[in-house]
Parts: C-alpha cells; structure tokens; sequence
C-alpha cells in the first residue's frame, strides 16, 4: 500500500515525512504543491490519497480503524474561507478549493472519499455545491 500526501506547508509537509519514517503513517510520497497544480496522472499509482493531509490523522486514523488495504481519498479542504474566524468572503476566497478537488475526483473516480468541513461553510451553499457535484459523479 502507497499513500500520497498533499500538503503545501513547509512544517506539515516536514512532520509528514518524519511520520512516514517512523511508522507511524502509511509509506508514501509527501507533495507540497498547491492542489491546483496537482494533475490526475501525478496520483496513479496510490491506494490512499489524502489532500489538505496538515499532520496525517486522516491516514493514522484509517490505520486505527482497521481500514486495511482498501483504497480512499480524503480532504480536509480549508476552512478560512467560511470560518467566522476568516475574511467570509466564501466561495470568492481564492482559498476556496473545492472545485479543485472535485474535479481531480471527477476525472481519478476514486473508490471512497472521506472528507470534513467546518459548520459555516453550510450557510454558504459549499454543502449543496459538495453534494451535487457529488451525485452527479455517482456518490451517495
């Protein structure tokens, strides 16, 4: 099993790496460019893929749970646009990167998907455009 991590702060993306070391997450390769700049190719290959990875708890979690050797994305996808501790710009937040991951989801049609958000983002419709983007995929 060969997990891919995306992760463009410098100090995460280095807490990664050493977490991969000791064991305690999957083995896999650290990516510290911005998911915009990620392509479906750069993904092939990977039975666990996991943007937004900040400290690898998705992956440590996954482990935990006995998830075994199944394939899964997952995202933690920022919440500064939405929080109330942000500007609340939303959707025009450039960190706004949903249609981003949606449609690396789109084109790589992975298995399973994992994902969280913070509770403001509702009020914005990013739940509606999640949703709908969703099923139109084939995801329930």
């Amino acid at each position: 099993m060969k997990a891919y991590y995306n992760e463009f702060d410098p100090k995460a993306a280095t807490w990664l790496r050493q977490l991969i070391k000791n064991g305690n997450i999957t083995q896999g390769e650290v990516d510290e460019r911005s998911i915009t700049e990620v392509e479906p190719s750069d993904l092939t290959g990977f039975d666990r893929v996991h943007f937004f990875a900040g400290i690898g708890t998705w992956d440590y979690a996954l482990n935990q749970s006995g998830w075994g050797n199944r394939s899964i994305w997952t995202a933690s996808l920022p919440c500064q646009p939405f929080s109330t501790a942000g500007k609340g710009l939303g959707k025009s937040d450039e960190r706004h990167l949903l249609p981003h991951f949606l449609e690396l989801v789109r084109q790589c049609k992975p298995d399973s998907i994992f994902g969280e958000q913070v509770e403001r983002a509702i009020s914005h419709g990013w739940l509606d455009d999640l949703q709908t983007n969703m099923e139109a995929e084939g995801y329930a």
